[in-house]
């Protein structure tokens, strides 16, 4: 197989390529840099951006199947950066699909399409999409999955995967922002009841993405749906967080504020971000507050069942890993 993995040099595309090699597998990357990372696995580098679709054509141009991974992640920033980069460049992929035949489309999705800001305990791939979202990603990803599995017909195969806080050595997401701001003494706990939440550890992730590949085909059962992901093994959000902490030598977060409080300082400074208009982005929005505050965590039977999803790095060797890696690039943490 020959596969095009958009987003193939960032933190899971470059897992899923890696995969991909080390299983004998052709890939093309498509992505805004060039990475050395991915010249030392073989791998074909096409540089550009989601919203062009001539380029991502011509990079899928002798492609079995496509991996579409990139996206414009984040919680704050103007609708058409966001509408731009998920939706266009879903579409566009789609478009490259169709130009050249390619009969697989594996999308990177995100649960967040499900998230009404309440909590989802065990929810299963049933959940509807929200009437209202509360944050631009969450919104377009939404649009872009449905679209994604629309397409499923007789000559795409298409299927949506929905990975939770994926992490692990390399993430430049959640990690940083947990451990920056608890080094600045401005990480609190929201709310005090142990709501429940499920992570991802990458290489889960990017193994159930080359399983769907292998199990897709026109008119497979597991073509034109979506499947949730996760380690399968939920803990309270803030014991997640402070082992998180705990790795980078940081103590537990102790101080706390209400859901309300914490949903009233987003919505307020959403509301002075936009107006002002100020850098960068609001220290707290309304969805990050309702997600430190919800639980979320999934019924993974559907995954399991047709993809057969089996997480097979654990929580404690995911964290195992984590810390394996920090003393490798910055030596004992003190």
């Amino acid at each position: 197989m020959k596969a095009l993995v958009t987003g193939g040099g960032g933190f899971l595309g470059s897992v899923i390529v890696r995969m991909l090699r080390e299983r004998g597998d052709s890939v093309c990357s498509f992505s805004r840099g060039s990475y050395p990372v991915l010249e030392l696995f073989g791998v074909e580098q096409v540089r550009g951006d989601l919203g062009d679709a001539l380029a991502i054509a011509k990079a899928a141009d002798g492609c079995d199947a496509i991996f579409h991974v990139a996206a414009k992640a984040g919680v704050w920033g103007p609708w058409r950066e966001y509408y731009q980069a998920n939706v266009v460049g879903t579409q566009n992929v789609l478009a490259a699909c169709r130009t050249h035949g390619i009969r697989k489309l594996v999308y990177t999705s995100s649960p967040s399409v499900t998230f009404a800001g309440v909590d989802q305990n065990g929810v299963d791939e049933s959940e509807p999409y929200p009437k209202k979202f509360l944050a631009h990603y969450p919104h377009t990803k939404a649009i872009a999955e449905q679209a994604v599995l629309t397409a499923n017909g007789p000559d795409l195969a298409t299927v949506a995967l929905r990975p939770h806080l994926i992490w692990g050595p390399g993430d430049p997401h959640i990690i940083p922002r947990l451990v920056e701001r608890a080094r600045a003494g401005k990480l609190r706990q929201i709310g005090r009841e142990p709501k429940l939440v499920d992570t991802t550890f990458v290489e889960n992730a990017a193994q159930a993405h080359l399983q769907a590949a292998d199990r897709l085909g026109i008119g497979s059962s597991i073509a034109g749906r979506a499947y949730y992901l996760s380690q399968g093994e939920p803990e309270p959000m803030w014991d997640f967080v402070n082992r998180v902490l705990s790795v980078h030598g940081l103590p537990p977060v102790t101080r706390s504020v209400s859901p309300r409080m914490a949903y009233l300082a987003g919505t307020i400074l959403e509301w002075l971000y936009r107006l002002l208009p100020l850098g960068g982005e609001p220290p707290i929005t309304r969805f990050v507050a309702k997600q430190l505050s919800t639980a979320h965590w999934y019924d993974l039977s559907a995954a399991k069942g047709d993809l057969g999803y089996e997480p097979r790095v654990s929580l404690a060797e995911g964290f195992r890993r984590l810390s394996d890696s920090l003393f490798r690039s910055e030596g004992p943490v003190s």
